[in-house]
């Protein structure tokens, strides 16, 4: 696709629901995309804030190849401004003068070096350096690696539909189900957000969600059974949830981190929806996967270390249930 589109007074950008439209010399709200002579360059396209050979769960990602990992890159550069964001130092600058640059084909030959499977854009917000995701990805299909996109589901309906094919699976935040809480606080848009996620799944990605925890924020039964409840009914009760626990950082040093106990709230509200697959995240707390059938055990994980695996061709092997996911 071709990432932005001729106005009369400039270029409007496309990788994103902001839609930034920008005059001669100027930068999005992510700031790393310009309009440079009347077209857009990707300031970061190469530039790597963030390299690293992650296990998958840590994206995380439970019912996507389980117990690989994943090369995983960043940049710098966000669309939101989150004020409880744990990668703060890296999203919501602009600053390039530290990045390491790659080509698409060195991170793939290092992705095959040390036996990824996977290769995750992540760390900052993937969908304001998609030109060089999308390149990057590309190339890895061509070796048989996938690709993850980690991301706060701000992207257009242009990329979504650009990505088929190419994007294996998605881990997106849900951060609110409040309006005025994504406008006010995090400047985006909660129905965004919803609308993204509900093309992810029509379009056959496969689509695990997270909501970090943050206590006065985001925590009340009411805004919680909104989350798992249209999680359960639009996305699929199959859609895992990972509820994370908040730590203070960034803007949000005064807040406490968030307990077991609200944490344990939010799963149960989550089975009460009728989530078949729902995992604490940033908790001493094994993440077990168990079939929604006959309840046993079929995935144990201490922290990101699978410790038991059990799934047999994508089924239970006890009952034979299907349990959801893509296990090669």
């Amino acid at each position: 696709m071709k990432f932005y589109k001729k106005t009369e007074k400039g270029i409007q950008c496309l990788l994103c629901r902001h839609y930034c439209n920008l005059k001669e010399g100027q930068t999005g709200i992510c700031g790393v995309n310009k309009n440079e002579n009347g077209k857009l360059k990707n300031l970061v396209y190469g530039k790597l804030a963030a390299i690293n050979i992650d296990p998958i769960e840590k994206k995380p990602l439970y019912h996507f190849l389980p117990g690989t990992t994943a090369l995983s890159i960043g940049t710098v550069g966000c669309n939101l401004q989150c004020p409880f964001c744990q990668n703060w130092q890296i999203s919501q600058t602009n600053d390039i003068s530290f990045s390491k640059e790659a080509t698409p084909e060195q991170l793939v030959s290092l992705a095959l070096k040390n036996n990824c499977k996977t290769i995750a854009y992540t760390y900052n917000e993937p969908t304001v350096f998609y030109p060089f995701a999308k390149d990057t990805a590309v190339v890895a299909k061509e070796y048989g690696i996938k690709n993850i996109f980690v991301s706060n589901g701000m992207e257009s309906p242009e990329v979504l539909d650009d990505m088929k094919g190419i994007i294996d699976a998605f881990n997106i935040d849900l951060k609110s189900f409040n309006p005025d809480y994504y406008k006010r606080t995090l400047k985006g848009k909660l129905e965004y957000v919803t609308e993204t996620l509900k093309i992810i799944r029509k379009n056959g990605f496969w689509l695990e969600v997270t909501t970090l925890v943050v206590p006065g924020e985001n925590d009340s039964t009411e805004e919680l059974s909104e989350i798992a409840g249209f999680i359960s009914k639009e996305l699929g009760n199959f859609t895992p949830w990972h509820i994370s626990a908040f730590y203070p950082t960034y803007k949000m040093t005064n807040k406490s981190r968030t307990s077991f106990e609200l944490l344990q709230k939010a799963h149960d509200i989550g089975k009460k929806a009728g989530l078949k697959y729902i995992y604490k995240g940033n908790v001493a707390e094994p993440g077990i996967t168990y079939c929604k059938n006959c309840g046993k055990e079929l995935i144990v994980r201490n922290g990101y270390i699978v410790t038991k695996y059990l799934i047999e061709e994508g089924k239970c092997p006890y009952c034979g249930t299907k349990i959801e996911g893509v296990w090669k």
